[in-house]
């Protein structure tokens, strides 16, 4: 009974430890985000790519966790971020109206999934990734 005990508070530690490090990513990418949409307010690729590492490394110790989700999702959404930032790069060389237009849309879309996860977690909410 007294292992019992032990494996439940473990468990719990594991779970706070994966709280606290998906918080950490979150924070990261929210000012990264708002930096995006905000003019003048870059902080660099640096904090998200701080970021990015979090959710690699810790990503294997969440598994079976609902947790999972969120570090699933965060990866995802800087992947798909910047491969969407890359593909409307020409846009500002070929016609500055269509690439700001293109950036602001795809920082809004980063603002909202952060946002939206950080809502999920505050709930302890698995996400549909």
């Amino acid at each position: 009974m007294n292992n019992d005990i032990i494996d439940v508070s473990s468990d719990e530690q594991r779970a706070e430890g994966l709280k606290a490090w998906g918080w950490v990513s979150y924070v990261l990418h929210l000012i990264v985000a708002l930096g995006a949409v905000i003019p003048g307010a870059q902080p660099g690729a640096l904090l998200l790519l701080i970021a990015l590492l979090i959710d690699l490394v810790k990503r294997s110790d969440a598994q079976g966790t609902w947790q999972a989700s969120h570090f699933s999702w965060r990866i995802r959404t800087v992947l798909w971020a910047g491969v969407l930032y890359i593909v409307t790069a020409p846009l500002w060389l070929l016609f500055f109206l269509p690439g700001w237009l293109a950036w602001c849309m795809i920082s809004l879309w980063f603002l909202y999934r952060i946002v939206r996860g950080m809502v999920a977690m505050n709930q302890n909410q698995a996400l549909n990734v």
